[in-house]
C-alpha cells in the first residue's frame, strides 16, 4: 500500500453548527477511532479537522492509502474508514479515520484488477465485472494496492466467485459466493456460435 502524509488540528468545538462553520472555511472534521476507550468501553474518537485541500489527495484517488496522520505534531498511522457526502451536492462533509498498527490485522476494500484476455471475451462475449473491490484482512504492510485475477481461461457463461480465489498472506473477507466477474453471451457471440454449430 502506498503511503501519505496528511496534516490536521484538534477541534474543541463540535456539532453542526460548528461543523458548518468550519466547511465554510475549507476546514473538513474528522473522527480518528483507535485502541481508546471511554469509561464505558466504547471506541472514543479523537476530533480534528483537516483542510479540503488536503484531503482531496487520498479521497478522489482509486489507490487506497496508509496515511501518517499528523495532529498537532503528533503522528498516527490509519487507514480511511468512512467518508460522508451531501446527498444532493455531493460535498464531502465529515471523513472517519482508523488508527492501525503493524501487529494487528486490519480488514479494508481492494481494487480488483482483471489481467489477461479471457477466452469468452475473443469469443465476443461481454466482461462483466460485478464488484470493484474485495474486502480483505491482513496486517497492513501485506496488503497490496490491488488484487490481480487471471481471466484467461474464462469463458462465454462463466463466472469466477471470491470462494474460487486465493492470494498469498490475505484472507478474504468477501463472501464466497459473491461474483466477481462473468462473461455475458452477445449477439455476435451468439451469431458465431450458430454458425459453428451449423458448419459442424
Amino acid at each position: 500500500m502506498k503511503e501519505i502524509d496528511v496534516t490536521g488540528k484538534k477541534r474543541n468545538e463540535t456539532g453542526k453548527k460548528a461543523s458548518k462553520l468550519l466547511r465554510k472555511e475549507g476546514l473538513i472534521p474528522c473522527n480518528l477511532y483507535g485502541e481508546a476507550k471511554d469509561e464505558n468501553g466504547q471506541p472514543q474518537a479523537l476530533s480534528f479537522v483537516v483542510s479540503m485541500k488536503e484531503l482531496r489527495k487520498i479521497v478522489y484517488t482509486p489507490h487506497i492509502y496508509v496515511i501518517n496522520l499528523i495532529i498537532d505534531g503528533e503522528s498516527h498511522t490509519a487507514i480511511m474508514k468512512e467518508l460522508q457526502f451531501h446527498p444532493v451536492t455531493d460535498a464531502l462533509l465529515h471523513v472517519d479515520f482508523y488508527e492501525i498498527n503493524d501487529q494487528k490485522p486490519i480488514t479494508i476494500g481492494i481494487p480488483v484488477k482483471l489481467t489477461g484476455l479471457a477466452q469468452g471475451v475473443r469469443d465476443g462475449g461481454r466482461m462483466n465485472l460485478s464488484v470493484r473491490k474485495l474486502n480483505v484482512t491482513a496486517k497492513y504492510q501485506d496488503i497490496p494496492e490491488h488484487l490481480d485475477i487471471d481471466v484467461t481461461n474464462l469463458t462465454i457463461g462463466k463466472s469466477i466467485k471470491v470462494g474460487e480465489l486465493s492470494f498469498e498472506g490475505l484472507e478474504l473477507a468477501t463472501s464466497k459466493d459473491v461474483v466477481v466477474c462473468s462473461i455475458k453471451a452477445t449477439r455476435k457471440s451468439a451469431a458465431a456460435a450458430a454458425n459453428a454449430d451449423s458448419n459442424a
